[in-house]
Order: structure tokens, then C-alpha cells, then sequence
């Protein structure tokens, strides 16, 4: 029987773990046989000293093998997914999923909640009264059956052993690792059904990692481990440099996503949304180009089909549909703030990661995983950059349930915005795609 402290001090050393090693040791974790400061203990060596493309195999399928995987073969069309790694102001995922399955894709779409600077869609979808995330996989099941997507939290009994080196992760300084991220990553999405997957890779100052290297390298690897566990995987980096959209904050957000899929959605979410959408109906088998695609989703949000399976979904899982046929039933918050251009001129950078925080700072989000949500926190931009801007005219209205941290967080905001005197040439919003065979221009 392997020696978890021999195993600790071959990673420490730069030495590759075997699959039996790691499978091991995932097991002995996930059954209590492990004390967390020996995990943490090779948590750190891996975070040093990296794992290699087998290491990282071995441990996603260990992860996966940990508890159980739901089996969507029934199901007449390949299930497609698709995973950002993280963004401020970005609610694709609540568009794209009713909008992709309104084109015959299933959508199986377990997703996480927000940490740090960025939002998750958990808390955005529980912005609207009422609405249950934490379902099992029976009841998930029968709601994907009726209306062809699902949107749910990760379950007891999917893929455990990723739940508890997550908390660990957490605590100690060991989440931006390429492997662990990707062994994270996948083996929830494997382990729930996914035929395959779209990867929205985040770059620039509101990203996770925040070098471009980093991101491309992370996309690679997701790329490479998603195909190797057998999903048809692939990535696009999109910059994140300022918010996406208009909306920053749980329930602000959940709103221009329903604008969206009204069609009266922001130029640059509705950009994001329709390139991962297109490919995932590629890969489902639904279209057989990207143009097609295209095609077929203008067509889902013309006719108001997407709108109304998210209305569908929200009834199923508990939620009150009130706020989805008219969003301006849900109550704001009373206390507002508002920043103003100092001088006129060009709006030059909105910094996405301090927009991020001046939002955890009125409770939009959340530092650790204990703190509460204040759904309807947040802030509304009413500028994006290159747009002109004149001295005293609003830039962005912050709102919050408590007023005690409105004032820090505002001051915060208005450092995070720059204007110049230059017109300002916007990179693009996705720059680069990549697939098994490697990377090329979006």
C-alpha cells in the first residue's frame, strides 16, 4: 500500500506520480482515510512543481471515479457544455443555455458560485425568488428531459473528492494551479453526462490568471485533458478587461440577461454569446457550419423560444416567474450612489478586477464561501470604454441593500475608471479558438 507522506515528497521533488499513486490517494481522501494537512502538504508540492498531461489525466478520472456520473445516453442528441473560467458582469451562461437547447442541443449545465472579484451563475439565477440550484440528479434529469437544459449546483454525490481539495484549495493559497484547475474543471463536467464542451477562457485585468501566457497555456491544457477524457473539447480566449455589459451584480445581471433574450441585449454580451453558442451546435450535431448556427439562434431568440424555456426552467426549479415576465417587479435597493466624469473626454479603461471587488464590498459577492449575497447589490455602467464622456455626466450607478460600505466601495469604482483625451481602438473581444489541432484566429 503506497505512503501518502513517500507520495508527498516525490511531488515535492519534481518526480510524476503514477495513476495508481494518485487514484490512491483520491480514494483514501474522499473516504476520511486522509487528514486535510497531508492533502494540503501535496496540494502545495503539485502547485511548485506541476503535473504533467498523464498526472492530470489520472487525477480528473480519479476525481470523476470518486462518486457518481450521470448517464444521459437516452437522450436522441449529443449533450454539449460549455465553462467560463470567470468574469465581472458576465451572465452568458444564463442566455446561452436556453437558447442553445432551443436549437435541439441538451444542455447539462452544473455550475459554481462566485469567489473573489468574480461573479458565479449560482447566485445570479437565485436572484430570482425562489429559485432552487441544489437539486439531485433525478429531478435534474427530468427537467433536461421536458426542456432540453438544466441549470443546477454540484451534488453531493458528483464528483466529491473535487468538493473537498476545493476547500482546501481555498485556504491554502493553492487555486491558480494549471492541473488542479483542469482536474476541477473537467472531471464535474464529465461526471455530468457532458458529450462536449466549449471553453470561454478569460484574458486581460478582470481574468483569473492575469498574464496572457498563463491563459493561453490553461486553455491548452483544458483543451488537451478534455479530449483525453473523451469530450469533444474546445476554447476561445475572450478579453476581459472591462465588465461585460452594462449589468455587475446578481440580479442586475439576471435582468440583461433576460434583455438578451428579448433581443435587446448589450453588443458585447450578445457577441460572446453567439460564438460559444455557434460552436456548441456544431458540435452537437445540429449545424453543420458556424453560419447555420448563427442562423438557427437568431431565429430561437426571434421567435421567443430561449425566453421561454428559461421561464419553463425557472417555474421547474422553484422560482418565481412574476420577475421574468416583468423584471421590474423585483425591488432595487434604495441606497444608491453615483460616480461622475471628473473632466469630459474618452472613457480609456474600466479595470474589470476592481469593478469586481468594489462589488464584493457591497455584497454582490463574496471573499469566502460563508458570506451572504445581497441578490439585488451591484451596479448599472452607463459608459463602456471608447464611449465619450462629458465633465459631471454619470459613468455608473452603484446600489446596495446597506449603505455601510457604499461610499469605500465608490471611491474604489472611481479609480477603476480612466478618461483621456484619445479616441481609444478596442482590442478585440475574441481574439483566438482553439481546438485539437491548435490554435487560430477567431
Amino acid at each position: 500500500m503506497p505512503q501518502i507522506s513517500d507520495i508527498i515528497v516525490k511531488k515535492r521533488d519534481g518526480v510524476a506520480l503514477s495513476a495508481e499513486e494518485i487514484r490512491w490517494t483520491i480514494d483514501a481522501y474522499a473516504g476520511g482515510q486522509l487528514p486535510d494537512y497531508q492533502i494540503s502538504a501535496l496540494l502545495m508540492a503539485i502547485y511548485f512543481q506541476g503535473m504533467n498531461r498523464d498526472e492530470t489525466a489520472a487525477l480528473a478520472r480519479a476525481m470523476i471515479d470518486s462518486g457518481e456520473s450521470v448517464d444521459l445516453s437516452h437522450l436522441s442528441a449529443l449533450p454539449v457544455d460549455k465553462h467560463s473560467t470567470g468574469g465581472v458582469g458576465d451572465k452568458v451562461s444564463l442566455i446561452l443555455a436556453p437558447l442553445v437547447a432551443a436549437c435541439g442541443v441538451p444542455v447539462p449545465m452544473m455550475s459554481g458560485r462566485g469567489l473573489g472579484h468574480s461573479g458565479g451563475t449560482l447566485d445570479k439565477l437565485e436572484a430570482i425568488p425562489g429559485l432552487r440550484t441544489r437539486i439531485d440528479v433525478d429531478e435534474a434529469r427530468r427537467i433536461l428531459d421536458e426542456i432540453g437544459f438544466v441549470m443546477m449546483g454540484q451534488t453531493d454525490a458528483i464528483v466529491p473528492a473535487d468538493r473537498l481539495m476545493y476547500a482546501l484549495r481555498d485556504v491554502t493559497g493553492t487555486v491558480p494551479s494549471i492541473p488542479l484547475i483542469c482536474g476541477s474543471i473537467l472531471s464535474k463536467k464529465t461526471a455530468e453526462g457532458t458529450g462536449a464542451l466549449v471553453l470561454d477562457v478569460k484574458v486581460g485585468d478582470g481574468a483569473f490568471l492575469k498574464t496572457r501566457k498563463e491563459t493561453i497555456t490553461l486553455a491548452e491544457s483544458l483543451v488537451d485533458l478534455g479530449n483525453d477524457l473523451g469530450m469533444r473539447t474546445v476554447a476561445q480566449l475572450t478579453a476581459m478587461n472591462e465588465p461585460l455589459g452594462y449589468a455587475v451584480g446578481n440580479w442586475l445581471e439576471t435582468r440583461e440577461a433576460l434583455d438578451c433574450l428579448r433581443g435587446n441585449g448589450p453588443a458585447d454580451v450578445m457577441e460572446v454569446t453567439m460564438t460559444l453558442s455557434a460552436q456548441m451546435l456544431v458540435l452537437g450535431g445540429a449545424a453543420a457550419s458556424i453560419d447555420e448556427a448563427r442562423e438557427k439562434l437568431d431565429l430561437a431568440l426571434r421567435s421567443g423560444k430561449a425566453l421561454s424555456l428559461f421561464r419553463r426552467m425557472t417555474e421547474l426549479q422553484g422560482g418565481d416567474v412574476a420577475v421574468i415576465d416583468q423584471p421590474d417587479k423585483m425591488k432595487l435597493p434604495d441606497h444608491r450612489m453615483e460616480i461622475s466624469a471628473d473632466s469630459g473626454g474618452v472613457i480609456t479603461a474600466i479595470h474589470g478586477r476592481e469593478v469586481g471587488w468594489s462589488g464584493v464590498m457591497i455584497g454582490a459577492g463574496r471573499q469566502a464561501k460563508t458570506d451572504v449575497i445581497d441578490p439585488v447589490a451591484g451596479m448599472i455602467f452607463h459608459k463602456k470604454v471608447g464611449d465619450a464622456v462629458e465633465k459631471g455626466e454619470a459613468i455608473v450607478t452603484l446600489m446596495a441593500s446597506d449603505d455601510t460600505h457604499l461610499a469605500a466601495a465608490a471611491k474604489r469604482l472611481k479609480k477603476a475608471v480612466a478618461i483621456g483625451n484619445q479616441p481609444v481602438e478596442k482590442a478585440p473581444l475574441i481574439d483566438l479558438f482553439i481546438d485539437p489541432k491548435g490554435w487560430i484566429p477567431a
